[in-house]
């Protein structure tokens, strides 16, 4: 087994592969991936399609397990942990941001956002204090009774960052989180994300746009399942 992480690491991958069987053949999408990622730190995972990283990104979410390897968050090894421990984890620990912003379409961004406080039991006192909070974080607090088709794309991925952020969680993981936006949106997003990250949470943001990733501090490029290089930015 690996050594236990650091005392400022959130999370540590040693020698992570991920094998996929399909159609009678094996397709290996992480070939020995180790990783460390400071706890405040803002990272951006980059690659071309079928690198690897999006499998990768589902793995640091406690979304899917490695094959082989050891990966530690907070800490604590995630192969050891039961089903409602993780479940907790994706609740409480992380928050998930992705390229579809997958809004309930009946539901106003308010019910989208006290979402997860559902799932975690919260009261609904609580609920309704920590959606609003949420929501004045990302600027949209004014428009906390609009349904998703009432909401512009970046609006809706404002919803979507707030409902991620309504537990407090330590990691803020995005896919993509600028996939289906302008540019100016997307510029918007991404100062969003700085001043959540000014906030003290770690971001792991994934993507294959080098001028996206370089508004992370720090940029892992992943290609055929190994990390190709990393490189500091000014970000």
């Amino acid at each position: 087994m690996a050594d236990a992480p650091g005392d400022n690491e959130i999370i540590l991958a040693v020698n992570l592969t991920k094998i996929y069987d399909l159609d009678q053949q094996q397709v290996q999408a992480l070939s020995g991936v180790s990783l460390s990622i400071n706890k405040n730190e803002f990272v951006a995972i980059m690659g071309p399609s079928g690198s690897g990283k999006s499998t990768l990104m589902n793995i640091l979410g406690c979304l899917d397990t490695p094959t082989s390897g050891d990966y530690f968050l907070n800490g604590k090894l995630v192969s050891s942990l039961t089903e409602d421990e993780l479940a907790y984890i994706r609740n409480k620990e992380i928050g998930f941001v992705f390229q579809v912003f997958n809004l309930l379409p009946r539901a106003n961004a308010f019910r989208n956002v006290e979402l997860p406080m559902i799932y975690a039991g919260a009261g609904r006192e609580e609920r309704e204090q920590k959606a609003r909070w949420a929501l004045e974080v990302v600027e949209m607090k004014e428009r906390m009774h609009h349904l998703p088709a009432e909401l512009s794309g970046g609006e809706r991925q404002r919803v979507a960052i707030a409902r991620a952020l309504v537990n407090n969680p330590s990691i803020l993981l995005a896919d993509e989180p600028t996939g289906n936006l302008d540019t100016r949106t997307g510029e918007e997003i991404l100062k969003l994300f700085h001043k959540i990250h000014e906030g003290g949470n770690t971001i792991i943001m994934v993507t294959h746009d080098h001028e996206i990733a370089n508004h992370a501090e720090r940029i892992i490029h992943i290609r055929d399942g190994q990390i190709e290089k990393e490189e500091k930015t000014g970000g």
